[in-house]
């Protein structure tokens, strides 16, 4: 494989499907040095998210508590992607967004994670955002009807021009 920001990166992944997380080490494996580090619950995610620094990380949100994990990993400053199957809706997207994920990526897109995790590690915030738009845009219409933004355009239209900058959220039970 040619020279990549991931080589040499090291990655958390936590998805409660086995043949997901087989994938993703697939898609990253020809990146020399690149670590990809594994866990199929919360329990052993959070346990790696505290253990290690992590040049990003992917997590599932529904089966693991994605939505805990990725407020952890956003408060010790990992960029992190939502990968989701399930939870793909446009309330999902807004929720991993305010709270900090870098991108929201349908499964079905896995394929495209290396492109996704180079854009996560070398572009800023407001401009991985724009990124995320850009290439799936189109899906997010196909998959949420082509008005699903109309009742918070502003909200969007920040996200979409990389203006849009999270706050600091805490969650309560």
């Amino acid at each position: 494989m040619s020279e990549s920001i991931l080589n040499g990166k090291r990655i958390l992944a936590v998805d409660d499907e086995a043949d997901v997380l087989e994938t993703l080490e697939d898609l990253l494996d020809g990146y020399p040095g690149l670590v990809l580090d594994q866990a199929s619950d919360y329990e052993s995610g959070y346990h790696l998210l505290r253990s290690w620094t992590y040049d990003a990380v992917i997590l599932d949100i529904m089966g693991v508590r994605g939505y805990d994990l990725l407020n952890a990993a956003v408060h010790l400053g990992f960029p992190t992607v939502m990968l989701t199957a399930h939870a793909l809706s446009a309330d999902d997207l807004k929720r991993s967004i305010t709270l900090g994920a870098r991108a929201y990526i349908p499964k079905e897109r896995m394929t495209d994670i290396p492109a996704f995790l180079e854009d996560v590690i070398t572009l800023g915030h407001r401009s991985n955002l724009q990124k995320m738009f850009q290439r799936l845009g189109g899906l997010f219409n196909k998959r949420f009807g082509s008005q699903w933004m109309e009742e918070e355009q502003t909200f969007w239209d920040q996200v979409r021009s990389g203006d849009y900058q999270p706050k600091p959220i805490i969650l309560k039970k």
